[in-house]
């Protein structure tokens, strides 16, 4: 259920394992990379972070020379952005990971025609989920409503031996399943009520200058507004701009620009005062951190999966969605061919929690620390404050040394372990090494060997 990128690739995997795999869609796709409502957070930036690259060059080989070639934009980190943070700026030292940064649309239709050429998948366009069929033993199947015909239309079966929710965020699995006699599971939330809006905006020659693709401001509990402006596929940027709860980017164009004054550097607002805006700003709310425990003990069916923002949705300011979505298909992948062990209901769900588990350390452990953060998940267990000190030590120092920098890096982008920060060059620096010096202004372009860097 849901053809976004965690139904499709879920499908995709399936697909070496079934006769027959339907993807059941609420939205009509579009023609070509076109966006589609069912995405709500589709007119915003979107990041494929590292460890999603390596998930999707694992599932659909040659994607990323597809990508590439369909133009968006692979950018260097930290070397082809203006990055700052709590009043510092990060030096642009050679680039230690990437991510493409090109729309959610274009990377969403690229993986659509290469899993839907599979002919073991069809698609059930327009059509709406509304419960399941089966007991609280076993699910057997999905009753179907098509949308065309109005909230009364005809409900209609399809038996299935297997159901994966890809739904998304909005999920109504839980309440389907408490009508058949089965446990919802229990949802783990922090919310910060943080809040964004977006506009897509041209420079004057297309580019912020130079060798420069993009700005971003990094907000923490000390300075809560974030944003930036990042590069899409057809030279144009999404600038984005972030607050917390009751201080809420507008939604209105003129004050969405009065807005970026608020970032602490006029970097950007200096940037969008001389840019064409190609768009109206447009606004999202919905950024709380959900973890549906579906793997723990309960009145569970088999033939039941979660995945994807079903699963484990995340405050999208952290860009890991769409990477999640694939490293969750190859999870998927790898328990079902596992030859020693039956690939059971729970077991399967483990692992697909299991793949999301960095990313929801990362995005709950930062967000549980803003202030105002609500929900059942906010406080963390005793052992986080020390936790929460060395990572705020290697905060501070990942700006300006490049080892600490190097291992961050790999952590936020999903494909290394956070035993990584902990490797002995890095907790060197991190436990007796001061923050190392950084730019005194926005660094504007790559920094030279033996360049002095204050």
């Amino acid at each position: 259920m849901g053809g976004s990128l965690a139904g499709l690739l879920a499908a995709h995997v399936l697909a070496g394992h079934a006769d027959r795999v339907t993807v059941v869609e609420r939205d009509r796709f579009p023609d070509g990379t076109g966006s589609r409502p069912g995405v709500p957070q589709g007119r915003h930036p979107h990041v494929l972070l590292q460890g999603g690259q390596s998930a999707l060059e694992s599932l659909l080989p040659g994607f990323l020379a597809e990508l590439k070639e369909a133009g968006a934009p692979r950018v260097g980190l930290p070397s082809d952005l203006v990055l700052w943070q709590n009043g510092r700026w990060f030096r642009r030292v050679p680039p230690s990971t990437h991510i493409y940064t090109g729309s959610r649309a274009q990377l969403e239709g690229l993986v659509r025609r290469r899993v839907l050429a599979d002919p073991a998948i069809s698609v059930l366009e327009g059509t709406d989920a509304v419960g399941l069929l089966g007991d609280a033993s076993r699910v057997r199947g999905v009753l179907l409503r098509d949308r065309s015909d109005g909230a009364d239309a005809e409900h209609r079966e399809l038996a299935a031996d297997l159901f994966v929710d890809a739904s998304g965020s909005g999920t109504k699995a839980p309440q389907w399943l408490a009508a058949i006699g089965a446990e919802a599971p229990h949802e783990e939330t922090i919310d910060t009520g943080l809040a964004y809006a977006s506009r897509v905006y041209r420079g004057r020659d297309g580019v912020l200058g130079g060798d420069t693709l993009g700005y971003y401001v990094y907000p923490n509990p000390d300075q809560v507004h974030g944003g930036g402006a990042l590069p899409l596929e057809d030279g144009s940027h999404l600038v984005i701009v972030s607050g917390l709860r009751g201080d809420e980017p507008p939604k209105g164009d003129d004050e969405f620009e009065t807005y970026t004054k608020r970032l602490g550097h006029p970097l950007l607002d200096r940037w969008i005062e001389e840019a064409e805006p190609l768009s109206s700003a447009f606004g999202y709310r919905r950024t709380a951190n959900t973890r549906r425990r579906y793997d723990l003990p309960g009145r569970r069916p088999a033939g039941f999966l979660a995945t994807g923002d079903a699963l484990c949705t995340f405050n999208p300011i952290y860009g890991q969605g769409m990477a999640i979505a694939a490293m969750s298909a190859v999870a998927l992948r790898d328990a079902l061919a596992d030859r020693r062990r039956t690939p059971t209901t729970r077991r399967v769900q483990q692992a697909l929690l299991a793949a999301s588990r960095l990313a929801w350390d990362i995005s709950a452990g930062a967000d549980r620390k803003m202030p105002g953060a609500v929900g059942t998940a906010v406080e963390g267990a005793p052992t986080d404050r020390v936790a929460d000190w060395y990572l705020r030590r290697v905060t501070e120092r990942s700006p300006g040394d490049p080892v600490v920098g190097r291992a961050f890096r790999a952590v936020l982008t999903l494909s290394a372990p956070v035993s990584a920060l902990f490797a002995p060059p890095v907790a060197r620096a991190v436990l007796f090494g001061p923050p190392g010096p950084t730019p005194a202004g926005p660094p504007e372009a790559l920094e030279e060997p033996g360049e002095p860097r204050e």
